[in-house]
């Protein structure tokens, strides 16, 4: 028989605490790209009835313990009534989900009378042109510029604006008959004198504002909703929420995400998905 030793003791620690979930949240925020291609892609379990498709990264949909609001937004309608596709992917931006031909199987699958929710922008940070960013910033900005980049295998790429791959999003998603809807980015954990620091108003969020209202689309100002419910919350509250530092949600924020993305839902003009949504559901109340 082993006697257990103070080392083992300290070893057994050690590796408790490296596979606890809650050891992430003092760890450095990262963002892989995922290689979809080790998964299936999320289907529609009823093709007759309309579908909700959801774009976007890894705040969307994550692998544990981190955990992105798309994942937990199902729950909140009526199976019966609409199927909800999530084909969000970790690591993209506005302009990477277009170029690697993601978008356009989304469009194939698309019929009239489906729905979109998109939101981007956590990729999108960065120089469009630097080899650490892995090909995912656009340009910063909502006009009409381009620039010429390299690719790896030699070929060459013109970077639009993220501003104008919103509009794409937008106005191709019409174009097939959906509702299309662009969420803000969900903001990060980071806290100035008690409120929430939204350093993404000005530049993110105003430039997915302005392709909706561009484009005829509808907007969720999601920046916004989640972090004045952040703020009502406090920041130790909050910090469960988080499954690393300042960016990924753990089970338990995706939740309060996606509760805030139906309250968000709810304040639209007409709300388009009113009918989809389960009657027994309530998160205006629980994010008040």
């Amino acid at each position: 028989m082993t006697i257990p030793t103070p080392f083992h003791f300290i070893r057994f620690l050690l590796i408790a605490f490296a596979l606890c979930p809650c050891s992430l949240l003092t760890a450095d925020d990262h963002r892989p790209v995922v290689d979809d291609s080790k998964f299936a892609a999320d289907k529609a379990a009823l093709p007759h009835i309309p579908t909700l498709f959801l774009v976007g990264d890894s705040t969307l949909k994550s692998d544990a313990p981190m955990r992105g609001w798309g994942q937990e937004i199902g729950a909140f309608f009526d199976s019966g009534k609409i199927n909800v596709v999530n084909r969000a992917i970790g690591g993209r931006s506005s302009r990477t989900f277009q170029t690697e031909g993601k978008w356009e199987r989304v469009l194939s699958e698309l019929k009239p009378g489906d729905f979109l929710l998109i939101q981007f922008g956590h990729n999108d940070a960065g120089k469009y042109d630097d080899p650490k960013a892995k090909g995912r910033p656009s340009l910063h900005g909502n006009g009409e510029e381009t620039a010429e980049v390299a690719r790896p295998d030699g070929s060459k790429e013109a970077v639009h604006t993220f501003g104008w791959y919103m509009r794409k999003y937008a106005v191709e998603g019409k174009a097939k008959g959906a509702t299309v809807i662009l969420c803000s980015m969900v903001p990060h954990q980071d806290w100035k004198d008690g409120k929430v620091v939204r350093h993404e108003q000005e530049t993110f969020v105003k430039w997915t504002a302005d392709a909706a209202q561009t484009s005829g689309v509808q907007f969720i100002d999601l920046n916004e909703i989640i972090a004045i419910g952040y703020e009502k919350l406090g920041a130790e509250k909050v910090e469960a929420f988080f499954a690393d530092k300042r960016t990924h949600t753990s089970m338990e924020g995706a939740k309060y995400s996606a509760e805030a993305v139906v309250r968000g839902l709810n304040e639209l003009p007409l709300h388009p998905l009113e009918g989809y949504l389960k009657k027994e559901e309530a998160p205006d109340k629980k994010l008040k």
